[in-house]
C-alpha cells in the first residue's frame, strides 16, 4: 500500500476498500468490487517491473502508441537496463523518445553553476519516490539537487514541461546533443536559435546491430516565455553564447530569467523535419494550459483501458488488470506526423513519404515502429482485433505501406528502417487473423501478395535474424526442398536465432495462416502449396522420444540430444518449450505422441516441472539465461510457448486449461511491485495483452486465422467481464462474461452458455462473439468436462 500511496494521491486507504477486503477475506465467492467512482485509468500502476526496465519499457507522459514517450532517464547506456530504473537513485535527464531502438532528445533543467559540458553523471539530479507522482499522461517528481519541481505531459507527438523553480540561481534548461542515449549514442547535433522563445535542430542517432541505419529526430522547442540567451558546450568545454550549433559531443542550454518562477516547455517531435516537429505543435498543442493537457491524457487513456471493465476479485487484482491492458496499448510507437508525412528509410537515402489523406484531409491511419511481431498470434492479434480493431486496422495498412516503400511486409520496423528482427513471418498469423474477422479496411490483394512474397525465395521468411545483406541465414531453401532446416545449418553465422527446428515450426504454422487466406481468396494452388509445407513440422518430430528434435544436414537426428538445452535449435526456447509449437495441427500432435491422453499426460508432465520454478526461466531478464533457469519446459516469461496452457483445450482436456491458466496467472501475472511483473521482458504489449487474456478467460490458439476464426474459453479471474464492441466494426453492442461463483478454488466450469445455449465445447466463434451477448459460466472446484 506504500506504492499506492507514493504513486496516485487519489487512492488512499479508505473505510470503503477496508470493508471491501474485509468483505472479500469473509466469503471468498463475493470478493469485493471496486469502488464504481474509481476509473480504470485511476487503477494503472506505471512501477510495475521498473527495476528490471528495458529503454523502452516505462512509460508516464505519453498518450496510447505515441510518438513521444517522455519520461525520466536514470540509465542510459544500452537497449537493456536501461531508461526508467527504479532503485536507481539519480535522474539523468528527460527524454522524449523512448521506443523499439530508437532514442531522442533529452533536456533537463538546472540551476546554479552550470555542469552539463561536463556529462550525464555530473549534472544528474538525486530525487525521491517520496516527491513523485506519476499516472498515465503525467509525470511529477522533485529534482532534489537543484530544488526544480519538474511535471511532464504530452500530446501523441509533443512533450509538455512545466518547471518551478524554488528560488532564482543562474537557472536553465539543457539540450544534451552528444550522449548516449539508450539504445544508440548520438552521432551528430544541430541546434539554432529561432527566436527568443524557439529553437529547433535535430539528433542524428547512431545505427544499432538491429537498426542498420543512422536516424533523424528533429525537434522544435518553444517556451511560453523568451529565454534570456542560447549557450553551447562541446568537447568538454564551455563555448559561450551562441546561435546556432553544429558538431558532436556537445550541447546548447538556455539561460532563463530569473525572476520566471514557472516555467512551460513544448518540445514538437518529428522523423521528416524541424518544420514537421513545429506542424505538430501547431496541430496538437496551441494553448499553454498544461493542467488541460494532462486532463485530456487522462481521459484518453481512461476511454481506451474503459473498453473492458471488470468486477470482482480483489483490488491489487483489478489494478494489475488494468495495468497489463495499458501496456498492451503502447510500446509500438507512431513515427508519421500530424498530416501524415513520415520518413521512409527503406533505400538508400532517407525520402519523406505521405500517408493517403481521407475526404477532411486528416491521415488514413498512422504509421508505426515496433518490435517483432514475434509472439503475436497469441497476444495483440486478439486482443486488438476483438476490442481495439481500428488499432489493428491501422496496423495493417502501415505495414503494406512499408511494402510499398520497401517491397517486403516488415517483421519490426525502426524509425523507416528494416529490422529484420527474430525470425520468420510473424506479421502473417497477425493480418491474415485480422482479416478473417472481418476487418478489411486495408488493400486485400496487396496484403496477400507482400505475404506471399515473404514466404517465398528472397523473402523475408529467408532471413535469420538482423540479417540486412544476405538472405541466407533463414534456411528457406532447406525447408521447402527438405522439409526441415538443418541444425547447424552452416559453418557461418548469417544472423540471430539461427535455430533450424525452431525456424521451421515458425514457417510451417504461418504457411497455414497464408494458406486459409489463399483459400479465402480462391487462390486454390496457394492453398495446396502452403497447406503442404504446413505439414513440415512432422519432419522434425522424433517418433522416438515424442518431442521436436533438430536433423543434421544429412537428415539425422542430431546427436547428442537433450529437450531441455537452451537455443540448441529452438528460437529462445528448447525442445520441451517448443514441441507445441503446432497450433494448426494439435490433434495431429497428439496423435504422433499415442493419442489425447499421452499428450495430455506428457503435457501436465512438464506445467508440474515448471510450477517449480513458478513456470519461468527466472523472475528479471537477467536471470533467464541462468543455465538451470534454461532448462524450463514451460516459459511465460517469453513468447515460443504461452500458447501450452490452451493446448488441452484441443486434445479433449480442457479443466487442465483451466486449473494451469489459472495457476499461471497467478505466479507470473499477479505481482504488482517495482521489483516483479513480466518475468523476463514484456515486449511491446505482447505480454500484457496475454495477462489481459488470461485473466478474461478467452484465447486464440490460431490466432483467428481460420476461415471460421475461433475463440477458446479458458477460466477468468473476475465474476464479470463488460468488452464494449466498436459497432463501426461489429454489429453487437458488447459482450458480458458473467461468473458469479468464481473464485480461487471456483476455477472450472461445469457449464457455459452463450445467450442462455449451452455450449458443447470450450470455445465460441469470433462471429457470434462479436455480434453480442452474455457468456454465462457456472465455475466450481472440481474438474468438469467443459
Amino acid at each position: 500500500m506504500n506504492i499506492k500511496r507514493k504513486v496516485y494521491q487519489i487512492l488512499t486507504l479508505t473505510l470503503v476498500w477496508s470493508v471491501f477486503i474485509f468483505a472479500c477475506q469473509q466469503k471468498e465467492t463475493t470478493p469485493p468490487v471496486v469502488a464504481s467512482h474509481i476509473k480504470p485509468v485511476d487503477m494503472v500502476y506505471p512501477f510495475l517491473d521498473t527495476e528490471n526496465s528495458r529503454w523502452f519499457f516505462f512509460s508516464s507522459a505519453s498518450r496510447p502508441f505515441g510518438m513521444v514517450n517522455l519520461s525520466p532517464d536514470m540509465k542510459i547506456d544500452g537497449a537493456w537496463n536501461s531508461g526508467y530504473r527504479y532503485q536507481e537513485d539519480t535522474i539523468k535527464f528527460f527524454s522524449h523518445i523512448h521506443a523499439w531502438q530508437l532514442s531522442g532528445v533529452p533536456v533537463m533543467p538546472t540551476t546554479g553553476d552550470f555542469k552539463g559540458h561536463k556529462g550525464p553523471d555530473v549534472y544528474g539530479s538525486l530525487y525521491s519516490h517520496d516527491q513523485e507522482t506519476v499516472f498515465p499522461g503525467y509525470h511529477q517528481v522533485k529534482l532534489k539537487s537543484y530544488g526544480i519541481n519538474a511535471e511532464l505531459t504530452s500530446t501523441t507527438r509533443v512533450g509538455f514541461h512545466r518547471y518551478t523553480f524554488e528560488k532564482p540561481n543562474q537557472n536553465s534548461i539543457l539540450l544534451d546533443l552528444g550522449t548516449v542515449l539508450g539504445p544508440s549514442p548520438t552521432k551528430y547535433g544541430h541546434a539554432e536559435k529561432v527566436s527568443d522563445k524557439e529553437i529547433n535542430g535535430y539528433a542524428l542517432m547512431t545505427k544499432t546491430h538491429r537498426r542498420p541505419k543512422d536516424t533523424y529526430v528533429y525537434f522544435h522547442i518553444e517556451l511560453e516565455k523568451p529565454f534570456s540567451a542560447m549557450h553551447a558546450w562541446k568537447d568538454g568545454k564551455l563555448s559561450g553564447e551562441v546561435t546556432e550549433f553544429d558538431g558532436t559531443k556537445g550541447g546548447v542550454y538556455l539561460t532563463l530569467d530569473d525572476t520566471q518562477k514557472t516555467v512551460l516547455m513544448k518540445v514538437g517531435i518529428s522523423y521528416v523535419g524541424t518544420e514537421q516537429a513545429k506542424l505538430n505543435i501547431k496541430a496538437e498543442l496551441d494553448h499553454w494550459d498544461f493542467d488541460k493537457v494532462v486532463k485530456d491524457s487522462k481521459q484518453e487513456w481512461n476511454s481506451q483501458l474503459s473498453r473492458i471493465e471488470i468486477e470482482g476479485n480483489d483490488e491489487q487484482q483489478q489494478r494489475r488488470f488494468y495495468t497489463d491492458l495499458w501496456k498492451a496499448l503502447q510500446g509500438r510507437r507512431i513515427i508519421s506526423d500530424a498530416n501524415g508525412q513520415y520518413c521512409d528509410m527503406t533505400g538508400d537515402s532517407p525520402r519523406t513519404g505521405q500517408i493517403p489523406l481521407d475526404e477532411r484531409g486528416k491521415p488514413k491511419f498512422n504509421h508505426f515502429n515496433s518490435d517483432s511481431f514475434w509472439g503475436a498470434q497469441w497476444t495483440i492479434t486478439t486482443l486488438w482485433d476483438l476490442v481495439y480493431p481500428e488499432i489493428a486496422e491501422q496496423f495493417v495498412n502501415s505495414m503494406l505501406l512499408m511494402y510499398d516503400d520497401g517491397g517486403f511486409i516488415p517483421r519490426g520496423p525502426s524509425g523507416g528502417n528494416y529490422t529484420h528482427v527474430m525470425t520468420g513471418a510473424s506479421s502473417t498469423p497477425f493480418i491474415v487473423g485480422t482479416y478473417m474477422k472481418g476487418i478489411r479496411n486495408f488493400d486485400v490483394e496487396k496484403a496477400y501478395e507482400g505475404m506471399r512474397k515473404n514466404h517465398m525465395p528472397g523473402g523475408t521468411m529467408g532471413r535469420a535474424g538482423y540479417e540486412h545483406n544476405t538472405i541466407k541465414g533463414g534456411g528457406l531453401e532447406y525447408y521447402i526442398d527438405r522439409g526441415y532446416i538443418p541444425f547447424p545449418m552452416d559453418s557461418k553465422k548469417w544472423g540471430g536465432h539461427q535455430d533450424g527446428a525452431g525456424q521451421a515450426l515458425e514457417y510451417a504454422y504461418q504457411d497455414w495462416c497464408l494458406a486459409q487466406m489463399a483459400k479465402s481468396l480462391g487462390k486454390e494452388d496457394d492453398y495446396k502449396l502452403f497447406m503442404t509445407r504446413s505439414n513440415n513440422w512432422k519432419n522434425i518430430f522424433d517418433p522416438e522420444t515424442k518431442w521436436m528434435r533438430p536433423k543434421e544436414q544429412d537428415g539425422s537426428w542430431r546427436e547428442p540430444y537433450d529437450p531441455y538445452e537452451y537455443e540448441g535449435g529452438f528460437v529462445e526456447s528448447n525442445a520441451s518449450q517448443s514441441t507445441w509449437y503446432v497450433p494448426q495441427d494439435l490433434k495431429g500432435l497428439a496423435e504422433m505422441m499415442g493419442g489425447n491422453d499421452a499428450a495430455a499426460e506428457k503435457l501436465n508432465t512438464s506445467f508440474e516441472t515448471a510450477a517449480k520454478m513458478e513456470f519461468t526461466s527466472g523472475k528479471s531478464h537477467a536471470k533467464e539465461l541462468d543455465e538451470q533457469n534454461k532448462r524450463i519446459p514451460i516459459n511465460y516469461g517469453n513468447q515460443p510457448s504461452i500458447e501450452t496452457a490452451f493446448v488441452f483445450n484441443h486434445i479433449g482436456k480442457p479443466w487442465l486449461t483451466q486449473y494451469w491458466s489459472r495457476e499461471v496467472v497467478d505466479k507470473v501475472f499477479g505481482d504488482l511491485s517495482p521489483k516483479f511483473g513480466f518475468s523476463g521482458d514484456e515486449d511491446q504489449g505482447l505480454m500484457g495483452s496475454l495477462s489481459v487474456l488470461m485473466k478474461i478467460g478467452l484465447f486464440e490458439m490460431r490466432s483467428g486465422a481460420d476461415i471460421e476464426p475461433k475463440i477458446d474459453l479458458g477460466s477468468p479471474i473476475f465474476n464479470k467481464i463488460t468488452i464494449h464492441l466498436n459497432k463501426e466494426y461489429y454489429t453487437g453492442d458488447k459482450i458480458e462474461i458473467i461468473a458469479p461463483k468464481n473464485s480461487l478454488e471456483n476455477r472450472y466450469i461445469q457449464s457455459a452458455q452463450w445467450n442462455n445455449s449451452e455450449l458443447s465445447t470450450p470455445e465460441i466463434n469470433h462471429r457470434d462473439l462479436t455480434k453480442g451477448g452474455v457468456l454465462t459460466l457456472d465455475m466450481t472446484d472440481k474438474p468438469g468436462s467443459q
